[in-house]
């Protein structure tokens, strides 16, 4: 009794502290307006007699008893504002039931627990989701398992891929036990997260001209298995344009519920309205100054880590929560690495420095990549390689324009990094520019970092990424004055009618303007380590 009135009144302490932090919090989150009115566009797209349903993400383990910061699911906080675990979204298209009782949502959410707040933080429940959500018909978990959904009387249920490796966290209500109801209530059946991932992703963004290349990629992965999905092993056999077709096809039979769900989303969420612009422009212009500090910092004998750390600060200092996805920031080899993540060369010394670095502000991510010179000076073969991914980039960003079909922005990609790769002697045929720009050029930007958005036609507003690179390890099959040299120059844009808006102006690209920024003094400069190298 004593334990329990002790931790009511901390309880009560700690809410009266969060009441009075309130008006120190930001004031340009996205409103509950916003978030209403894109489910209304998610239930115009709807057909009739549907329900979509959004789901929380799980938490995950960091170290025994400790989680990883939480990330919520981006669908989910897309149409409601809602930022925490164990939970699900019921969008109707239509009205349910008849009266003042009728509903077109359903919100099933975290309970509160003053015990457990105290330890972890303060959640909204079922009254703070009415109050500052704006949601009418919000109900704890735990009550999912026995409402009165009949999900067979609905012509379509859209839902996400679900996750398949969830733990019991021994709360009612958790996030393994809604997905168990739904699962139960909707007769989903169970498949593998990995496998339903991989053919949505087949489905959404392969192409007669890239299924090889997804195959090539996703090989490895179900070398590993005795048994492969007979879609995956048709493709493996012959990656052609018609066995892609069959493939789609049967996809979309048996899964129209996961394809639907990404098409609306992907309509929806690929083009940004003034508020996201907004919020993507100040996550950019947050990253554009760590890039730029960076390039200040910049010196043969700082590390991979001192450099990440750089970008950590000023995301931090200007308002960022986190970064968009892990920091890449690789010397030499290791930025002939795509997604090199360890960070931890203690001198970069003179070679040039791969920095793939972006802040998240609010939920919206940055993304922007700048190769540089450690010692300030571009050798004349890295200088030939930056100078083509520049002049690459330079005419992708022509083609990003509304109407532009978006796998046109990789060919011409492709079409310039070859001519001049064969002009420096690096191939002799253009069909083997893949063996130095092993990926795609381009991909959504917004609540994800890959965001969703489809690859259909450019649409005005989209905001996308324009990031050719050239990679040419140690051992390549070229003169070896072109080894270790990885170069990938990455920008961020929003579609327009006639040219797009280039967003992250605000740190150098040209090789020049990156070399004078060099010269200059660091606000880091100064800083001595108390414990040495």
């Amino acid at each position: 009794m004593v334990i329990s009135l002790c931790i009511q009144i901390a309880c009560i302490n700690s809410y009266a502290q969060i009441v009075d932090n309130a008006k120190y919090l930001p004031k340009d989150y996205l409103s509950a307006k916003f978030h209403k009115e894109r489910r209304q566009a998610l239930r115009d797209l709807m057909p009739s007699n549907s329900v979509t349903v959004i789901f929380s993400y799980p938490d995950r383990v960091f170290s025994e008893d400790t989680k990883y910061k939480y990330h919520a699911n981006p669908s989910l906080y897309y149409f409601s504002g809602y930022k925490e675990p164990d939970a699900v979204l019921f969008i109707f298209k239509d009205l349910q039931g008849t009266g003042e009782s009728s509903y077109n949502e359903l919100f099933f959410v975290q309970q509160r627990d003053p015990a457990k707040e105290i330890w972890t933080g303060r959640r909204l429940g079922v009254e703070g989701v009415k109050s500052d959500l704006g949601f009418k018909r919000v109900y704890n978990g735990s009550e999912f398992e026995n409402f009165p959904i009949d999900f067979k009387k609905f012509n379509a249920i859209f839902y996400d891929v679900l996750p398949d490796d969830l733990q019991e966290t021994g709360d009612e209500g958790n996030l393994k036990d809604l997905i168990s109801s739904f699962k139960s209530k909707a007769l989903i059946t169970n498949i593998d997260k990995g496998l339903l991932s991989d053919l949505l992703y087949i489905y959404n963004y392969g192409t007669p001209k890239n299924i090889s290349r997804l195959m090539n990629y996703l090989k490895p992965h179900y070398n590993q298995h005795d048994s492969v999905n007979e879609m995956i092993k048709n493709l493996m056999n012959q990656p052609d344009s018609a066995t892609l077709a069959k493939v789609k096809s049967q996809f979309f039979m048996e899964y129209s519920g996961i394809v639907n769900f990404n098409k609306y989303i992907n309509e929806l969420r690929g083009v940004k309205t003034p508020e996201e612009l907004v919020l993507i422009k100040k996550s950019v212009d947050i990253s554009d100054m760590a890039h730029a500090e960076a390039m200040r910092a910049i010196n043969p004998k700082i590390s991979e880590t001192e450099l990440e750390g750089i970008f950590l600060y000023i995301h931090k200092k200007y308002g960022a929560e986190d970064e968009g996805y892990a920091p890449i920031v690789g010397a030499g080899s290791n930025g002939c690495i795509l997604h090199y993540e360890e960070n931890n060369v203690t001198e970069v010394n003179n070679q040039l420095v791969l920095m793939d670095v972006g802040a998240e502000y609010h939920g919206y991510s940055a993304d922007i990549t700048r190769t540089i010179p450690a010692n300030g000076k571009y050798t004349e073969e890295q200088k030939a390689i930056y100078q083509l991914v520049y002049e690459a980039q330079e005419e992708i960003f022509k083609l990003c324009i509304a109407g532009v079909p978006f796998p046109n922005l990789n060919e011409k990609a492709k079409e310039i990094l070859a001519a001049g790769l064969i002009k420096l002697g690096i191939i002799s045929d253009a069909k083997e520019v893949g063996k130095y720009y092993p990926h795609g050029c381009s991909h959504h930007l917004g609540l994800d970092v890959h965001d969703k958005g489809g690859s259909g036609i450019l649409k005005e507003n989209m905001v996308i990424t324009v990031e050719p690179g050239i990679y040419i390890p140690e051992g390549s099959p070229c003169d070896k004055k072109w080894w270790n040299i990885g170069v990938r120059i990455e920008d961020d844009v929003v579609i327009g009618k006639e040219k797009c808006i280039l967003l992250s102006s605000g740190s150098p690209r040209k090789w020049q303007e990156i070399e004078k920024l060099i010269e200059e003094k660091s606000l880091f400069d100064q800083h001595v380590s108390p414990v040495g190298k």
